[in-house]
C-alpha cells in the first residue's frame, strides 16, 4: 500500500471538534488536534500529545503573545516553569497555565506513555507551527531530534508559533529569525510549509 503523504493526510483534515491525528515518526509523539483554530478564527485551539517514555518534549522557551494551559490525562509531565532548573511534576489531573512571557519546557522522563492536552490563547500561530513540524518529520526533513534541518524553515515556523528559546539574547534572537524569514520570503521557502497547514490557510496565505 502506498503511504499517505504529509500533504494528502492534512488535505483531509478536519475543521471540527471530532479529530486528526499525526504521528511524528521521528520523536514517537502522537498529536490530536481536538480544537482548530479553523473553527473560530484563530481564537482558540486545543491539542492532545501522547509522548513515548523517555521523549525529550520541548527546551525551554517562552511566547511573548501566547498563553498555554497544559492538563495531565494520564501518566506524568515532567515541566521546568518560571526559571531553568525548577522543575514540578504534573500527574493525571492536574492542570498549570502558563501566561505569555513565563519561562518553560515539558518532557517525559518516565517510563510509561503521558498523554497531556494543550489549550491555547491565541493559536493561529502555534497551530501552524506544530502542523509545520510534524509535516516535515513525515517528510524526513528533519535531524535524529525532529528539529528542521533547513534554518530557513525553523525560523519561519519560530517566528508563526511567537517562541523565544531561552538561554539566547532574546534581542539577538528577533533579529536572526526576522532576517532568516526576510530571507525565506525572498527565496520563496515559505511556501514550502503551505503544504502542512489547512487547506483554506492555504488559500489565504502570502
Amino acid at each position: 500500500m502506498k503511504p499517505i503523504s504529509a500533504q494528502t493526510r492534512l488535505d483531509a483534515s478536519v475543521t471540527t471538534e471530532t479529530s486528526e491525528v499525526i504521528l511524528n515518526p521521528v520523536t514517537g509523539d502522537r498529536m490530536t488536534i481536538l480544537h482548530s483554530l479553523y473553527t473560530n478564527g484563530g481564537t482558540y485551539a486545543k491539542f492532545r500529545f501522547d509522548l513515548p517514555p523517555g521523549a525529550s518534549g520541548s527546551p525551554l522557551h517562552y511566547h511573548t503573545r501566547m498563553s498555554e494551559t497544559f492538563t495531565v490525562l494520564a501518566g506524568n509531565l515532567e515541566m521546568e516553569v518560571g526559571r531553568k532548573g525548577n522543575r514540578r511534576t504534573l500527574q493525571a489531573g492536574d492542570s498549570l497555565h502558563v501566561p505569555p512571557g513565563m519561562h518553560h519546557s515539558f518532557r517525559n522522563a518516565s517510563n510509561e506513555w503521558v498523554t497531556f492536552t494543550s489549550e491555547n490563547r491565541p493559536a493561529a500561530g502555534f497551530e501552524r507551527f506544530i502542523r509545520g513540524m510534524f509535516g516535515l518529520a513525515i517528510d524526513g526533513k528533519v535531524n535524529h531530534e525532529g528539529m528542521p534541518t533547513n534554518l530557513l524553515h525553523l525560523a519561519l515556523l519560530l517566528k508563526h508559533g511567537d517562541i523565544v528559546l531561552v538561554g539566547l539574547s532574546p534581542r539577538l534572537q528577533r533579529l536572526l529569525i526576522s532576517t532568516l524569514v526576510y530571507i525565506a520570503h525572498l527565496l520563496r521557502v515559505d511556501r514550502s510549509l503551505l503544504q502542512y497547514w489547512h487547506v483554506s490557510d492555504r488559500s489565504h496565505a502570502s
